[in-house]
C-alpha cells in the first residue's frame, strides 16, 4: 500500500488558471505531472501505484479558507483525503478550525511563504495550539520555495521552537523538514517531537543524508509525499525503495504511519 501525504489540486474551473500562475512563480523550475485537477490527480495515482492521497489546500486569502472547506468536503472518498485549507490572518479562523473538526477533516495546511507568516512568530501559537488540541494534524511547507527569498518564511530551528512550545500534538513538516536544509534538519528536528515527509526530496538530498536522518529520528516519524503534480510520485516511490531501509521501516513510511495518523483501519 502507498499513501501520499502531500499533494495539490484545484477545483477543475480553476485549475488552469491555477496551473499557470503557480508555474510562473515556480520560474518553471517544477514540471507537473498531472493537470492539477481531481481527475487529473487520480489518473496519476493509477499511473504510480498510489492508493491514497491527501490534498493540501492553500488558502491565500481570508475569503479562501470556507470555500476550501466546502469544495474539499466535494473531494472526500476512499481515494482521496482532504486537509483544511485556513488562512491564519482570517478573524474567522476559529470558526474555520472548528468547522474542520465538524466536518471530519484530520487536518490543516499552512504555507507561510504564500500566507506570509514566519513558522516561529509567536503571534501563531494560539492559532496552532487551537488546531492541535482539537485534534487536527498541521502540516506546514518547509524551506525554500520558489516563490521566497531568504531567509525563509520557515527553517529547522523555527519547527524545534513550535513544537518545544506546543508539548504534543501532531506536526508535520514538508520537504523532510526543510527544503534545501537539510543540514539543520539534523542540527534542530532529529529526535524531535514532528513528523517529516519525504516531498520534493529524493531528487535533492543524498541517500547518505537521507538514511542518517532517518535512523537518526525514526522511520515512525517519516511519511511518504510526493508534493504532486511538483514532483513524479513514481520516481519518488522507486528511489525511496530502492535506499537500503528494512522492509518495517519501508512499511513505516509508505503507508503505515500515515494510516495511524489518519486514523484508517
Amino acid at each position: 500500500m502507498i499513501i501520499d501525504f502531500h499533494t495539490h489540486i484545484f477545483p477543475d474551473a480553476l485549475a488552469a488558471r491555477a496551473m499557470s500562475a503557480l508555474q510562473n512563480n515556480c520560474h518553471g523550475e517544477y514540471k507537473p505531472v498531472h493537470d492539477l485537477t481531481l481527475n487529473g490527480l487520480l489518473a496519476a495515482m493509477d499511473r504510480f501505484g498510489v492508493d491514497i492521497s491527501v490534498v493540501m489546500p492553500v488558502s491565500t486569502k481570508p475569503s479562501q479558507s470556507m470555500k476550501n472547506l466546502i469544495w474539499g468536503e466535494s473531494l472526500r472518498s476512499d481515494r482521496i483525503i482532504p486537509f483544511a485549507g485556513i488562512f491564519p490572518e482570517a478573524e474567522s479562523w476559529r470558526y474555520n478550525i472548528d468547522f474542520a473538526v465538524d466536518h471530519g477533516y484530520k487536518g490543516i495546511k499552512l504555507h507561510p511563504e504564500y500566507q506570509n507568516f514566519e513558522v516561529g512568530d509567536e503571534q501563531m501559537f494560539p492559532l496552532y495550539e487551537y488546531a492541535l488540541n482539537k485534534g487536527l494534524i498541521i502540516l506546514f511547507h518547509a524551506g525554500y520555495d520558489p516563490i521566497g527569498t531568504e531567509p525563509y518564511r520557515s527553517n529547522p530551528a523555527m519547527f524545534r521552537k513550535v513544537v518545544r512550545a506546543m508539548g504534543g500534538g501532531t506536526i508535520v513538516a514538508a520537504h523532510f523538514g526543510g527544503q534545501s536544509q537539510w543540514d539543520d534538519v539534523e542540527r534542530y528536528l532529529v529526535g524531535e517531537n514532528i513528523y517529516l515527509d519525504t516531498s520534493m526530496g529524493t531528487e535533492y538530498y543524498s541517500e547518505e543524508q537521507f538514511m542518517r536522518i532517518v535512523r537518526a529520528h525514526g522511520a515512525d516519524k517519516v511519511l511518504f509525499a510526493s508534493d504532486s503534480p511538483w514532483s513524479d510520485a513514481g520516481k519518488e516511490i522507486a528511489a525511496l525503495g530502492a535506499m537500503p531501509l528494512t522492509e518495517e521501516e519501508k512499511e513505516n513510511i509508505f503507508f503505515r504511519n500515515a494510516k495511524r495518523l489518519l486514523g484508517i483501519s
